[in-house]
């Protein structure tokens, strides 16, 4: 069983949700006195409250209601009393006489100002009276970041006041308000019909649309990508012909047409891409200009053979092939043979700290290959390999960001290691059905890089770093519903940008390149397409529509488990 994790003392500043189940007993000993000392001075609190040492707490009065916090940096004066389960963020700074119902929460950096100041034209304004009418917030309330709430006004229950908003007026139960001046919006309990559908409803509307779409021209933009003079597929119209092409052809057929391409038979499509395989590593390499099987490197000293193309196509091939119908017509002898201590060794060589995508893909590739192993009666590899790896990745993971490997660089920031986490997890705990470990810190790791420009600002994305987000939060999500919220709303924007860059007749482009000019470019072609409509799935997926596509991927980007060598 994994250690319980260890988190600083700082942690909880900023994270005080965690507090109640991660806390050591001397931090929970360390709060005791914290709440004691103030408790001395009056203030009263419930059962799982948490006042981080790093707040400004000098309040004349202080109740805090059962499980309410309050975190690192925020400033809380004058008479300040909240129902159960209130938060106060960090940074934010509750003063005056402020009053709150229970749940009620306060983003960071927003202020709430129960006191004024006199203004007087007689007096200079630090001479001035203080009044203070006070705030009273109803239950059930969501105050954005960066929200500021006056004297004197009330919140009803249930509002939500939305970033940034100056709320000077009293909302009514039920609001929802936004702007400077705060203005009224809509009442939350608008029926979709008055406000021409939720936001699912209009979510979901479209990505129907866009899946009858894709479905109406599949056999089209894949058969443009054939080429009638080799017989072969490339990623777009004059395009060198690959095997990830032509696995590409068979995967988007499968999805949206439940067939494979027209221009072979089943029996025949799978028929080349088997004949491709290296008889004796089991790896296949890119084909020869005539078609044929390509040459592979020397194996290494651990029989391994250093080749990316070769990597991938375990996967990209082996998975067309089970769409078809079929599978390899050798093991991949390159990892059925590779020992627990050869394993190991592999692993403590890949570069987790330089080029952590690297070693995350490498991962999935040797996971891959002893699934597909297994499935074929060969066996998933030498004694305790399997066991080795997931014994050595659950002692390497790091407990504060849930991923493997490190940033290579403070100008790529953590896009190595974000994308390095999907390869890996992919082909290990995806695909064998494994728990991930620390899945509450993988989903803050994640959105932290989503909400980097570089790679996420609109125009810049491309299908490998959307999916190497989507595929983490999806992932996560299927053991922690930790930020839902922030999950779901990152997913619709992103949905909205995905469906919008359809061309018709000729399917999704890859995207811009990403670091070091990887990917094929912005132009429709296969891999574009086969990647964005597994990306949509996702997306739908996280936002709660994905059955309005009539679609979910049955190939390398399969929700389900595709089986374990330890069933049966």
């Amino acid at each position: 069983m994994d250690p319980e994790p260890s988190f600083e003392d700082t942690y909880f500043d900023y994270c005080p949700w965690d507090f109640a189940r991660h806390a050591s007993a001397a931090q929970r000993a360390a709060q005791d006195a914290r709440q004691r000392g103030l408790a001395e001075a009056g203030a009263r609190f419930g059962p799982r409250c948490f006042v981080s040492a790093a707040a400004g707490v000098f309040p004349d009065a202080l109740v805090l209601g059962e499980g309410s916090y309050i975190a690192g940096h925020a400033y809380v004066t004058g008479e300040v009393a909240t129902g159960a389960d209130c938060t106060v963020n960090p940074y934010a700074t509750v003063r005056g006489r402020i009053t709150l119902g229970d749940g009620v929460r306060i983003g960071a950096h927003s202020s709430l100002l129960g006191f004024n100041h006199g203004f007087a034209p007689d007096e200079p304004v630090h001479r001035q009276p203080l009044t203070s009418k006070g705030i009273t917030v109803g239950d059930d309330v969501w105050i954005g970041s960066n929200v500021v709430v006056l004297d004197g006004v009330t919140i009803g229950d249930h509002c939500v006041v939305g970033a940034g908003s100056v709320v000077t007026k009293d909302l009514p139960p039920w609001t929802i308000a936004a702007g400077n001046p705060a203005r009224p919006m809509r009442d939350r309990r608008a029926p979709a019909a008055s406000r021409g559908g939720t936001q699912s409803d209009r979510t979901g509307d479209a990505v129907a649309r866009f899946a009858d779409r894709a479905r109406a021209q599949a056999a089209e933009l894949v058969d443009r990508c054939w080429n009638p003079a080799t017989g072969r597929y490339g990623d777009r119209p004059g395009a060198p012909a690959t095997v990830r092409a032509h696995c590409d052809a068979v995967e988007i057929s499968d999805l949206l047409l439940d067939a494979p391409p027209a221009r072979l038979t089943a029996a025949a499509h799978a028929e080349r891409l088997r004949s491709l395989q290296d008889p004796v590593s089991g790896l296949v390499p890119e084909t020869a200009p005539d078609g044929g099987p390509g040459a592979l490197p020397a194996p290494a000293h651990d029989g391994w053979v250093e080749d990316g193309s070769a990597e991938y196509h375990v996967l990209a091939v082996g998975y067309a092939l089970e769409l078809l119908g079929s599978r390899f017509a050798h093991p991949v002898h390159a990892a059925l043979r590779m020992t627990p201590d050869q394993l190991v060794a592999r692993l403590e060589g890949l570069p987790w700290r330089s080029r952590a995508w690297s070693a995350g893909a490498w991962v999935d590739c040797w996971a891959t290959a002893a699934r597909l192993n297994h499935v074929r009666g060969a066996g998933s590899g030498a004694p305790g390999a399997l066991e080795a790896l997931f014994g050595w990745l659950t002692t390497r993971v790091d407990p504060w960001t849930g991923m493997w490997g490190a940033a290579a660089s403070p100008a790529e920031g953590r896009l190595q290691v974000v994308n390095g986490y999907y390869r890996l997890t992919r082909g290990s705990y995806a695909q064998f059905g494994v728990a991930v470990p620390y899945a509450e810190r993988v989903v803050d790791t994640v959105l932290d890089h989503a909400r980097d420009p570089r790679w996420f600002a609109p125009g810049r994305e491309n299908a490998c770093n959307v999916l190497d987000v989507a595929h983490p939060l999806w992932l996560a999500g299927r053991q922690t519903g930790h930020r839902t919220a922030e999950v779901r709303a990152w997913a619709e924007g992103q949905l909205t940008r995905a469906l919008g860059r359809w061309r018709d007749g000729a399917g999704f482009g890859f995207g811009p390149a990403g670091e070091g000019g990887g990917g094929p470019g912005r132009e429709p072609g296969l891999q574009g397409t086969e990647m964005w409509l597994a990306i949509v799935w996702l997306l739908a997926d996280l936002a709660g529509v994905a059955d309005r596509l009539g679609y979910r991927p049955r190939g390398i980007h399969r929700p389900e488990p595709a089986g374990t060598p330890w069933e049966g």
